[in-house]
């Protein structure tokens, strides 16, 4: 990718970031400074959440790369997100527009180094998913085995490159204007994260990893990896059909309870995050699939995260004390996962987010509420504020974009799952198993 090109991918994402963000101000000026009413800022607010999702949207469609992500991560956030931007940008999950077939023969060749017949008996030329780096064909191996080939984009790495040095720099932008925030960490985990999913071939081994540890269980299933077939930039897998988690009227036409669907997904990541210490960090609903019983398919394990024993044992140990109000254990908790503020004598960053966690996880509802969460948040930021958090362990930011997702998927659900009922037993089997 040239200069040019890159000045442009740039620029097209800082204009429209502009554009919405003063677009918002915008009605918050009119309304008091023209006395709009409450119903009327309202109204404007709206409009401008349809406009701006579909300007993002557009534009993910028209650059790809990392706004797809952007896109996908917003879009499975109905808990928090208007739906205006839910709807526009949930289409990004699996609605992507791919890329032609003759490019995608070519890369796979290229790939294997053998024409695709040498290798398949038929290959749809129509993907049955396309995403941010890569899309899906359905094909049939020579000995009549169905198979899903995921197939990395020729040239991603170039664009992926030119979008995480734009949000490197939007980045330190915000950090100049927010002095109080350090986005350090979120920079340092894009950076890590994006190359480890454009590796296939460490994609497989994750997947290979989470069926193992799920290996006693037939409720939860992940794709077998071929690996004769499979290279860094392509990935051939056993087909595995479902219903996507997020089609309600699908499941419940197919029999399937929400509810236990609800309740299976929670205890796949408790799992996962407390006796495992490998997880799935990607759950937007275009990963995961369900079948009647209900079982969980699980798929795309470009980011996973292998926590070690110290920081699985210390996260349990936060989410037992946060569960429990035992604030002197939370505190020390925080303390030891890694977490810094300016002033190390101050607790109440702390206590905040602590009663953040608490606030937005109502008894008979696996989803966060909007409006405690952003009471809640308005809270923690000014707590912030005054004491800044100078450091954030990078696992913690992994988990914290899981717990959202899988939040945004109780929503969809309906879920009402008792999550700290659902979480308090793996917290404890953690560190009894510990002990």
């Amino acid at each position: 990718m040239d200069s040019r090109e890159r000045v442009r991918r740039f620029l097209a994402v800082s204009t429209l970031a502009g554009r919405i963000y003063l677009g918002y101000k915008a009605i918050t000026v009119r309304q008091r400074r023209f006395n709009l009413s409450d119903e009327e800022a309202a109204a404007g607010r709206r409009a401008h959440h349809a406009w701006s999702a579909h300007q993002i949207y557009d534009l993910a469609v028209r650059q790809q790369g990392l706004l797809i992500k952007f896109g996908q991560i917003v879009g499975s956030r109905p808990d928090l997100i208007p739906d205006e931007y839910v709807d526009a940008l949930s289409r990004l999950q699996d609605q992507v527009p791919p890329r032609p077939f003759p490019v995608i023969e070519r890369q796979v060749t290229r790939e294997l180094g053998r024409p695709l017949a040498d290798v398949f008996s038929g290959f749809e030329p129509e993907p049955i998913a396309s995403a941010s780096l890569a899309q899906v064909h359905r094909a049939m191996l020579k000995d009549g085995r169905t198979v899903a080939v995921k197939v990395q984009y020729p040239g991603i790495w170039d664009v992926v490159e030119t979008d995480l040095d734009s949000i490197r720099f939007l980045l330190r932008i915000l950090a100049a204007l927010e002095r109080n925030l350090d986005f350090g960490p979120i920079i340092q985990e894009v950076t890590r994260n994006v190359p480890q999913e454009l590796d296939f071939i460490n994609e497989g081994h994750n997947a290979e990893l989470i069926a193992a540890n799920f290996a006693s269980r037939s409720d939860i299933v992940v794709p077998r990896i071929y690996w004769e077939y499979t290279t860094r930039r392509v990935l051939v897998m056993e087909f595995l059909e479902g219903i996507k988690i997020t089609d309600v009227d699908a499941l419940q036409d197919a029999g399937i309870d929400l509810q236990a669907v609800s309740q299976l997904v929670t205890d796949a990541y408790c799992e996962q995050l407390f006796l495992h210490g490998m997880f799935h960090a990607d759950p937007h609903p275009g990963n995961l699939f369900v079948r009647p019983g209900p079982q969980l398919v699980m798929l795309d394990f470009g980011l996973c995260r292998k926590l070690d024993d110290q920081f699985r044992l210390g996260y349990a140990k936060l989410v037992n004390a946060m569960i429990t109000a035992n604030a002197p254990e939370m505190v020390q908790a925080f303390r030891d996962l890694g977490f810094r503020t300016k002033r190390a004598e101050d607790p109440t960053p702390y206590l905040m987010i602590g009663r953040a966690f608490m606030e937005s996880s109502q008894p008979g509802r696996a989803y966060a509420d909007p409006d405690l969460v952003a009471e809640a948040n308005g809270r923690m930021a000014r707590a912030i504020r005054a004491n800044p958090l100078v450091e954030i362990p990078r696992e913690f930011l992994l988990i914290m974009r899981v717990t959202g997702l899988l939040s945004g998927l109780g929503k969809r659900l309906e879920s009402r799952v008792d999550v700290l009922a659902t979480l308090l037993p793996y917290t404890k089997a953690a560190l009894e198993g510990a002990r």
